[in-house]
C-alpha cells in the first residue's frame, strides 16, 4: 500500500509540473483504485495534496515567466467560492452520483483536450 501511495504521489507530481494536472485527475483515481478510499474521501484527500503541489509547480513555472498572476488570483478567488459550494454538495449527493460525475468530467475533458491538440497539429 505504501508503494502504491508513493507511485500515485510521484505520478501526480510529475503530471502537475509537466502538464498542469494531477490533483483530481490522477490522485483521486489512484486513491480509489489502489488505496481503497471512498470517492468522497479521495476527493477531500486530494484537495490537501494539491496545495503543496500547486505551490511548488507555480513557483517553478513563474521562474520561466509562464504564470499570469492577475488571472490566477481571480480564478483562485472564484474557485474558493466554488470549493465551498462543492464541498457542501459532495456531502449531500449520493456517492454514486459523485463517482459518475467525476468519470464523465474526466472523459469530457480528455476528449476536448485531444481534439484541441489534434487541430493544432493539422
Amino acid at each position: 500500500m505504501i508503494a502504491e501511495a508513493i507511485a500515485v504521489g510521484l505520478l501526480a507530481g510529475v503530471a502537475s509540473g509537466l502538464l498542469g494536472v494531477g490533483g483530481g485527475a490522477i490522485i483521486v483515481p489512484g486513491l480509489v483504485i489502489f488505496l481503497d478510499l471512498g470517492q468522497l474521501e479521495a476527493e477531500a484527500t486530494s484537495l490537501l495534496a494539491i496545495v503543496p503541489t500547486a505551490l511548488v509547480g507555480t513557483w517553478r513555472q513563474r521562474r520561466y515567466g509562464n504564470v499570469r498572476l492577475g488571472e490566477g488570483a481571480r480564478l483562485g478567488l472564484l474557485a474558493v467560492v466554488g470549493a465551498v459550494a462543492g464541498a457542501i454538495l459532495a456531502n449531500v449527493l449520493p456517492v454514486r452520483a459523485l463517482e459518475l460525475a467525476f468519470a464523465v468530467l474526466l472523459v469530457v475533458v480528455a476528449v476536448r483536450l485531444a481534439r484541441t491538440a489534434l487541430r493544432a497539429e493539422g
